[in-house]
């Protein structure tokens, strides 16, 4: 069930996604001695996709919006720390995941204003599913 959920649900698919490049760029850090940056970005950048998955059951329409701010935060967080690798010189491309998380941002963005609507949690969750 869980793939399934994966592969039709965009923002579930997107979050996991960029979990593993952001995995595959914080060892890239951390094989040049980048730990400090490496461990913040490693742990905002896969908290996105868990706070996901967390709000795929949620036991409220309001905790549906909480779990998805607390993504939204975690979005903002990861953009920072992406943003001082890019002004680095010293630190390796990272454009691609600048990219990614814009783009998961704006995704997060359009879902919570959309559950702010008067609409059931079910009709909230069923969304994005294509």
């Amino acid at each position: 069930m869980r793939k399934e959920l994966i592969e039709n649900n965009p923002i579930v698919k997107h979050s996991i996604e960029f979990a593993l490049l952001v995995i595959d760029y914080c060892e890239k850090l951390e094989a040049n001695k980048k730990y400090v940056i490496a461990r913040q970005l490693l742990k905002s950048g896969t908290s996105i996709g868990a706070n996901i998955m967390e709000a795929q059951n949620p036991e409220s329409k309001a905790d549906f919006i909480h779990k998805i701010k607390i993504a939204a935060k975690e979005t903002d967080e990861t953009q920072y720390w992406l943003m001082l690798c890019d002004y680095a010189q010293s630190y390796p491309e990272c454009k691609n995941l600048i990219n990614k998380v814009d783009e998961i941002s704006k995704i997060i963005a359009k879902i919570v204003s959309t559950s702010k609507k008067k609409l059931p949690i079910s009709y909230l969750l069923s969304f994005f599913i294509f």
